[in-house]
């Protein structure tokens, strides 16, 4: 009997192209945002959109939350109102410095107000025309709120790491600046909602800028979060330029707006400015999250102010803030205007001026080591289902998937079953040529070639020179994932009596293991455990995925594999 092998040439479009490569944003591109056409569905939109902030700031899962151990120093009694020094253990030898501003001559049980700052010159310090913490916190604490004043990684008495820091081994890790101040900001939740004079729900935050961001990435992932106020932060024209608002994988599929909107249906006040990115707010940004709460049935939850300024805090954007945190957690309160406040010298506000850390401090690389540690016992301990999504979440995106033919060239050759994806490095091309497919073509076996990402005639420019690039768009290591499981799903849906069957040489063999991992189709592959045998700084270079080593790296995909019988 002869066997005949029918070949269908590569999918090739002269007018078609990878969106990956022309479609490439970052904080600089025009976004916007519609609500989805029901409930139910921006419902599962936004326990998606959860998991993946907490996948691109290394918190999934969440750290064990250790005891924060309070250090409280040097309480200042003034009119109204008390400050207190205070740093809090977020993470086991890690410190986070703040002020505690609280009433005086109140009795109860008040709302608490935590408060993020910008990147101003002087931290949760500042004071001066366009932002003064000293100046808003005094004004709510002698309206009967508490607040927390806090620092951002590397400010002020928050210095055991710097505030920017970003290397491909950290993000392998997903050990980042907006990670660490995420995770500050939960703790921060956590410790203002344990002070016996604090009501737990009435849990508010606001922050301007940088603060902003942290301000509703904190309410997108945290539920405590009973009132919100951004300032001058929701825009669909700049989505944040600091390392501290930017990680990889963060807004691939979305931008700050959606993720502002995960609010709802708690209040929100947005604050914008005419002189920053927040000009076209009330116009553009503002209705679009308003449609969102009108699916919840209270679109009057969400407000907008804009004031003629340059980017700020200032008192107008101060006064709109008081107004809507005393409507929503203090109606009891009068409505009262600002006043002006005596701000206490800096180093009187600073927790270590004049004195050392506990002895158990630890130094950025100890951190980093200890973050590492974490990561590995969570893997673990973790199911391989639970693996499984964390290894998705590092790989797939909300956008739709790449297809064969369109963008993904291939090539199909029938023949008997069970049908087998071989990968090349090199692409399609160099493929043909190795000894292993002429082997199997020899046993007369279909087989499904492809050009991966960036890999054969998929080979195209790709502008990678912006530096949050990643935090918009996958790593080509990650596209070539998307294209194998693309793949696989191709085959098995051709041959669907059968097991599909992967095989693989050379750097693609990364591809093959964690697409396997991670696809729904019942795939035979059997990776070889030496070939995967790298340290952190050989992966950068041979598959670079941000955040995989967090997810578990190659041994939770073995465990995947191993557990699924592929």
């Amino acid at each position: 009997m002869r066997l005949v092998f029918f070949v269908l040439a590569p999918v090739l479009i002269a007018t078609a192209t990878d969106r990956r490569n022309v479609e490439c944003p970052n904080t600089d591109t025009h976004v916007t945002f519609q609500a989805p056409a029901s409930l139910e569905k921006w419902q599962q939109r936004r326990q998606q959109l959860r998991l993946q902030i907490l996948s691109a700031s290394g918190l999934l899962p969440l750290p064990e939350k250790t005891p924060l151990k309070p250090l409280v120093y040097d309480r200042l009694d003034r009119e109204g109102y008390t400050i207190e020094k205070v740093a809090i253990e977020t993470r086991p030898g890690y410190w986070l410095g703040g002020n505690l501003y609280r009433p005086k001559g109140k009795s109860g049980k008040f709302p608490a107000v935590l408060h993020p700052h910008g990147h101003w010159n002087y931290g949760r310090l500042e004071n001066q025309q366009l932002c003064s913490t000293p100046t808003l916190a005094i004004n709510l604490a002698r309206h009967g709120f508490v607040v927390f004043a806090y620092d951002m990684v590397g400010y002020n008495d928050t210095a055991q790491t710097p505030h920017d820091f970003s290397t491909p081994e950290y993000q392998l890790w997903g050990f980042t600046p907006l990670g660490l101040q995420l995770w500050n900001s939960i703790r921060a939740l956590d410790f203002v909602e344990s002070l016996p004079d604090v009501d737990p729900r009435k849990l508010a935050v606001t922050g301007a800028s940088g603060g902003g961001t942290q301000d509703f990435l904190l309410t997108a992932v945290d539920d405590r979060v009973a009132v919100s106020a951004p300032v001058n932060m929701v825009s669909g024209i700049m989505q944040g330029g600091c390392v501290c608002e930017n990680a990889p994988g963060l807004r691939v599929g979305t931008n700050n707006i959606e993720i502002a909107a995960m609010t709802a249906p708690r209040p929100m006040l947005m604050v914008a400015a005419t002189g920053d990115w927040t000009r076209n707010v009330p116009k553009e940004e503002f209705p679009a999250v308003r449609k969102l709460y009108a699916l919840f049935g209270k679109p009057e939850l969400v407000e907008n102010v804009q004031f003629d300024a340059p980017h700020n805090y200032n008192k107008d954007s101060r006064q709109a803030v008081y107004n809507f945190l005393r409507k929503h957690l203090r109606p009891e309160e009068p409505e009262f205007q600002e006043r002006g406040v005596n701000v206490e010298s800096l180093q009187d506000m600073l927790v270590f001026y004049g004195r050392s850390r506990p002895d158990h401090a630890r130094s950025f690389n100890q951190l980093f080591d200890e973050w590492k540690v974490e990561a590995v016992k969570m893997q673990e301990a973790a199911t391989p289902a639970e693996l499984r999504q964390r290894l998705q979440l590092v790989f797939e995106s909300t956008e739709p998937m790449p297809a064969l033919g369109d963008p993904i060239p291939y090539k199909f050759v029938e023949g008997k079953g069970p049908a087998v994806l071989y990968l090349h490095p090199d692409g399609m091309a160099a493929a043909e040529a190795s000894a292993n497919f002429q082997k199997l073509k020899g046993q007369g076996r279909a087989i499904l070639l492809i050009d991966a990402f960036q890999t054969g005639t998929a080979k195209a420019a790709r502008d990678r020179s912006h530096r949050h690039f990643l935090t918009f768009n996958r790593s080509d290591s990650a596209a070539r994932v998307q294209d194998v499981q693309a793949a696989l799903k191709w085959l098995a849906a051709k041959r669907p009596s059968e097991t599909v069957e992967l095989a693989a040489e050379g750097e693609a063999q990364w591809w093959a293991l964690f697409a396997a991992a991670t696809t729904p189709v019942a795939v035979r592959f059997s990776p070889s455990p030496v070939a995967y045998k790298v340290s952190d700084l050989e992966l950068t270079k041979v598959f670079f995925v941000p955040g995989l080593q967090r997810a578990g790296g190659v041994e939770a995909a073995a465990k995947i594999l191993k557990v699924s019988g592929r």
